[in-house]
């Protein structure tokens, strides 16, 4: 398995993670338990959950998965969202006050059955609290040795400057890929200065870019696709196109329109990591693969003519989800 290390922080990763998150029902959870494993198996050691993935029952299953390869993995997982600690009932909003990330944490590491939580990502900025008093709560935790590294998900520069200042972020988690690029107009400039990581969420466009879905295709009500209007049947036939720019790269190179998908994002910075989700084993060998798959100068040249020309139709979220993305 290739490594990567994020940024400046020292923090070793496979080259791809996995984004436990998932979409659609809920999974069985011993099927999600033997798929996390045999990821491991397969040499993925970064693995990516959050207190709000249910909330609460994702960590747990990430906690099971990983109990007996702890010290093989790195777990990263995420506080931020106003959740009641005891109950897990979303009280609306965000919360990253420095009482709360306290609690949180004692709560993620006994899920995670773990002593200490690799990668801490505050999932989104909270406007009502200043995110020197946040990074310095992380800090605390750092100190105490039950985080060993922080990080920030869909941050602002401005936020990720001002956190930095107070703890060094090793990464920064936002969504990136082919249809989804706005981090290149000033987030990763910004990383690079600063020697943050960069860990891609949806970087097969939550499954679009795979070339699996299409303007058929039908979503249950809990699956978060069916809200998004970039999922829209008229705007998924109309995105299409980044399906076939991915497939014609893939048949001269005898590869999925995932793997190409993939591949883009790793020869965009050495210190990219991506983190697909899927629930299926094939799907996991699949995105490993892209590992194999070097892009020529002349394929990035000829992905990002083509990609320039096609504009992205609808929205990435629904307006309400948007609007949390304190920045």
């Amino acid at each position: 398995m290739q490594k990567r290390i994020l940024g400046k922080s020292g923090l070793e990763v496979s080259a791809l993670g996995f984004g436990c998150m998932g979409y659609g029902p809920p999974p069985d959870r011993q099927a999600l338990i033997d798929l996390i494993r045999a990821a491991v198996e397969r040499g993925v050691t970064f693995f990516d959950t959050a207190e709000s993935y249910g909330p609460f029952a994702n960590e747990e299953i990430v906690g099971e998965a990983l109990e007996p390869f702890r010290d093989r993995v790195v777990i990263a997982t995420k506080f931020g969202h106003n959740i009641d600690l005891q109950t897990g009932q979303r009280l609306g909003g965000l919360n990253s006050r420095p009482d709360h990330i306290q609690a949180a944490t004692e709560g993620m590491l006994k899920r995670l059955r773990t002593d200490r939580i690799d990668l801490l990502y505050q999932h989104r900025v909270d406007p009502d609290v200043p995110m020197e008093e946040v990074a310095g709560a992380v800090k605390d935790l750092i100190r105490a040795g039950k985080v060993k590294h922080f990080g920030m998900s869909e941050a602002s520069v401005r936020s990720i400057r001002r956190a930095h200042a107070v703890q060094p972020l090793a990464a920064l988690q936002s969504e990136y890929s082919l249809w989804t690029r706005e981090p290149e107009k000033d987030v990763i400039p910004v990383l690079e200065e600063l020697g943050i990581g960069f860990v891609p969420y949806s970087p097969l466009g939550k499954g679009f870019l795979t070339g699996k879905i299409d303007a058929a295709t039908a979503f249950v009500s809990s699956d978060l696709r069916s809200q998004i209007p970039r999922f829209e049947p008229e705007a998924r036939k109309a995105n299409h196109a980044f399906v076939e720019l991915l497939r014609s790269i893939g048949d001269r190179r005898s590869a999925t329109p995932a793997q190409i998908a993939l591949a883009w994002l790793l020869a965009q910075k050495p210190w990219v990591v991506p983190i697909p989700g899927t629930r299926k084993l094939e799907r996991l060998e699949e995105n490993l693969g892209a590992l194999s798959i070097t892009l020529t100068p002349d394929d990035l040249a000829e992905i990002q003519t083509a990609a320039s020309t096609i504009n992205v139709q609808g929205a990435r979220y629904p307006e309400a989800i948007l609007k949390l993305s304190g920045r």
